[in-house]
């Protein structure tokens, strides 16, 4: 176990966190992930970048006002192609889908692709 991944530093983070807007990136495999981060704390508002197989985790802990699905590579009518936890939409936050990542959350909600 890391330092980061104590129980002290969570809880110091949670309470440091609390009362700020946070926006939760689902890194779906884009090259410029880390300049939307950028923009977003550009506006003053905390973020956090996770990996598609990690946001279910990182969604419940953070519990963010927002959700931005980068883009990525890869093509949603791929087996295989990374998406989202359901948690996500299901949690009724409003969800930013950018390229790759609009079409997953699309294709996720029953549209066509």
């Amino acid at each position: 176990m890391s330092l980061l991944d104590s129980p002290l530093v969570r809880d110091a983070d949670a309470d440091r966190l609390a009362g700020h807007d946070k926006i939760l990136i689902v890194d779906l495999g884009s090259q410029v992930t880390q300049l939307i981060a950028r923009r977003v704390r550009e506006e003053k508002v905390y973020c956090e970048i996770v990996p598609f197989l990690k946001a279910e985790e990182a969604f419940a802990r953070l519990r963010p006002k927002g959700v931005i699905l980068s883009g990525g590579p890869a093509s949603v009518l791929e087996q295989g192609a990374p998406l989202a936890p359901p948690s996500v939409y299901a949690a009724g936050v409003p969800i930013l889908g950018i390229c790759y990542g609009e079409q997953a959350m699309a294709q996720q909600l029953g549209g066509t692709v």
